[in-house]
């Protein structure tokens, strides 16, 4: 950042006062800028008979791979409302969202994952600008080798295992 998006004036790298890390401080009006890390927020849509929603990516990154919906959460929404957001964007299927059971730290990449779990409302969904392919799967039909992130994969594993053992679970891990 070379400007102060408040009022334009040139900003400097410093540690403000009361700070411990380096910001992007404006000279002119004294606007801190921080950059924080990105929400994104997700759900596994479960059916009446077990199988959960998959969409197969149509965009970048990772096209091509599957993933159940999940993206970036938008100013104003809470984590619920941005995972059912996701889900019809991504597969146009309405869900009811349950509890957060998933929170993943991936300071590599400035993300923060929100995972919930959610009730399919009805079996209508399909393919959209960002899915190529959407379907229900059971556990063993996932394609385990063709999952497009990390978040995905263990955010499944620790959704089947929490249904296994008959009791919600709720998980945090740093990737």
């Amino acid at each position: 950042m070379k400007f102060c998006s408040a009022c334009g004036h040139p900003v400097t790298r410093r540690i403000p006062d009361g700070d411990t890390l380096p910001r992007a401080v404006c000279d002119a009006c004294n606007t801190i800028h921080y950059v924080n890390p990105k929400v994104i927020v997700g759900c596994v849509p479960e059916w009446e008979d077990g199988r959960v929603l998959m969409c197969r990516r149509d965009i970048e990154p990772r096209r091509g791979k599957w993933t159940f919906p999940a993206g970036f959460l938008e100013i104003g929404e809470t984590s619920g409302e941005g995972a059912a957001r996701e889900t019809r964007e991504e597969s146009m299927a309405e869900v009811e969202m349950g509890e957060v059971f998933c929170v993943f730290n991936v300071p590599r990449i400035h993300q923060v994952y929100l995972l919930h779990r959610a009730r399919l409302l009805r079996p209508d969904f399909g393919p959209t600008p960002e899915s190529s392919e959407v379907c229900l799967m059971r556990e063993d039909e996932i394609p385990w080798d063709e999952i497009a992130f990390p978040t995905v994969w263990h955010g499944l594993r620790y959704f089947f295992a929490d249904r296994a053992a008959g009791r919600p679970g709720f998980r945090s891990m740093d990737i």
